[in-house]
């Protein structure tokens, strides 16, 4: 069974949740949290790395002794200090900090207080109104636990698209060494870049399909065949990740390219619109009465039906078909367009690589600008900086700058929303940077009455850019908080701000409905990676898919302006 990086920064990330139950040292903790995200961040497999003997302890965040469990769990699976961990706590502890209202503390405490140890044996307490009586919760936090926990159940199907890439890597590579195998095509969600994906579903152009699906029945991380048939082949794998393998000829890969990519809604408006013109579409093709037409691209499909070709993206129901007949479909931005990065962390908080580093990087990339937002006092898990060492940071960017051509590091801050709506720095201070992104961090259960105003009268603050990560939530793990984003969109365009499209994997916040709306509503966003070390900057591309699912242009994102008119989109009138 191959170990993703993944499932190593799981491990780590479990290692780290006991050692919080447990209350170890929080340095601790957070050096098991650093290993994950490296780990999670890098380019290539660790296996890979570890199979070539390369040196663990050149990634940040991972010394000898972390270098050394990440190589017992890639040659075991799990490694012998974590296992230690499990004899004094449930394995399924952890899993209880994934629900809205449970920390560390509490978690411990509905252990010891009623035997809880997994999310299974909480809904059965609070359906039984037995959460409310242990001290620290009530019958408000036990209702919204069952409400966060039927959420959960209705999500648990669906990973990450980060998660769904990784292990779809593997197997299109296998899938590549059969014989007689032409193209190979992850369609479905996967294909549309939804933020999650329930399954995948792979095509591939084969003239013997039996010799393909032998082929992919030998993958070694299969875990269970479903069903197997002439063409089709349904598998679980070890992950629990469900796989539909589907062979089509070379006359029909591009009909059923199409009609797998989805989704069920768009295609059946596809289809009412071919009966309109007396054609029939389906899996197989597009036929005018029975004399199928051939049918050599898949754009092909949308000009016989006297379409725009429209991406799979924007395949959702949505106004893409009538936007195609009239020819408005928008010209969708692309990862080129990117000029630069509006949110980063360095190792001066709780990133992982230093100024210089994250600098080089990005230069690496093709970028003119960075913009570098360490966290501010009042997120003090996260190092957060005070006062004299921001000035001290804004000093060495100054000195960097100086040695830099035909590139700018922008002074920046995420600065925190405090629950009365100002800014953890003072204007004076804030007045001195290039650019703030404002976020929310603590708080997350206010009305949506005094969310939103929080949110509107940091706005009116004369040093507000950017509202980072605009809706707070973690996709499976965290809802929404609750906030009238067309209240906060209208108040963004009074007062001269912007929202960002946080490229975080778990975040992807804003969803795409979203940036639809803010695109309708005139109101530009900042697509930022939020990345913590070198790795995390190649998130951007999600938030590029995200951005193109919500249909928008690179006249909508800021970071596609240059430098000048970005710093002068930043200074407010």
């Amino acid at each position: 069974m191959p170990v993703q990086n993944s499932d190593v920064a799981a491990q780590l990330n479990r290692m780290a949740d006991l050692l919080e139950i447990e209350d170890a040292n929080p340095f601790r903790v957070r050096a098991y949290r650093n290993a994950a995200r490296t780990v999670k961040g890098l380019a290539r497999p660790v296996a890979d790395l570890i199979k070539h003997k390369e040196d663990l302890t050149a990634f940040p965040g991972i010394g000898k002794d972390l270098a050394d469990k990440i190589k017992e769990i890639i040659s075991t699976g799990t490694f012998s200090q974590l296992e230690e961990m499990k004899t004094d706590l449930p394995t399924e502890l952890p899993g209880l900090m994934n629900i809205e209202h449970i920390g560390p503390k509490r978690a411990k405490l509905l252990y010891q207080k009623a035997g809880i140890s997994s999310p299974e044996d909480l809904k059965k307490a609070a359906r039984a109104k037995k959460i409310r009586n242990i001290k620290g919760f009530g019958e408000k936090i036990e209702q919204s636990i069952l409400s966060s926990l039927e959420q959960m159940a209705d999500q648990n199907r669906r990973i990450l698209l980060s998660d769904a890439e990784e292990r779809a890597a593997p197997l299109t590579e296998y899938l590549e060494k059969a014989s007689d195998t032409d193209r190979i095509t992850l369609a479905g969600s996967f294909r549309r870049r939804k933020e999650t994906v329930g399954d995948l579903d792979i095509l591939v152009c084969s003239k013997n399909p039996q010799q393909t699906i032998d082929h992919f029945t030998g993958y070694k991380d299969i875990n269970q065949i479903i069903s197997r048939g002439g063409t089709l082949c349904r598998a679980v794998l070890d992950s629990g990740l469900h796989v539909d393998l589907r062979v089509l000829p070379p006359d029909g890969y591009n009909a059923g390219l199409h009609h797998f990519t989805g989704s069920k809604a768009h295609n059946i408006a596809l289809r009412k619109r071919g009966t309109k013109m007396n054609l029939k579409i389906n899996e197989y093709g597009i036929f005018k009465g029975k004399k199928q037409i051939q049918v050599t691209q898949e754009k092909q499909i949308y000009e016989i039906l006297e379409l725009d070709y429209v991406v799979p993206e924007l395949r959702e129901n949505k106004g893409e078909i009538q936007a195609a007949e009239q020819n408005r479909l928008p010209c969708l931005v692309q990862l080129q367009d990117i000029r630069g990065d509006l949110h980063v962390h360095t190792s001066e908080t709780d990133g992982l690589a230093g100024l210089e580093k994250m600098v080089e990087h990005a230069q690496q990339l093709g970028y003119t600008y960075l913009a570098i937002t360490d966290h501010s006092r009042q997120v003090r898990i996260a190092n957060g900086m005070d006062i004299r060492r921001l000035e001290k940071q804004m000093e060495n960017i100054d000195q960097l700058n100086d040695s830099l051509d035909g590139f700018r590091v922008l002074k920046g801050v995420e600065v925190d929303i405090l629950a009365d709506g100002s800014l953890d720095f003072p204007n004076a201070v804030l007045k001195k940077l290039d650019l703030r992104v404002c976020s929310i961090h603590f708080s997350h259960n206010l009305s949506r009455k005094k969310q939103t105003e929080r949110i509107i009268k940091a706005m009116e603050n004369p040093f507000f850019n950017i509202l980072g990560h605009p809706t707070g939530r973690l996709i499976n793990r965290r809802k929404p908080y609750a906030v009238d984003l067309e209240k906060i969109m209208a108040a963004a365009k009074k007062n001269g701000c912007f929202l960002e499209l946080n490229a975080q994997p778990d975040r992807l916040d804003l969803n795409d409905d979203a940036c639809r709306m803010a695109r309708d509503m005139h109101v530009k966003i900042a697509v930022s990676s939020d990345a913590h070390d070198t790795g995390g900057m190649s998130h951007l591309r999600l938030g590029i898919d995200q951005a193109r699912r919500g249909w928008l242009e690179p006249a909508d994102i800021i970071n596609t302006y240059s430098c000048q008119d970005l710093v002068r989109m930043m200074t407010r009138r």
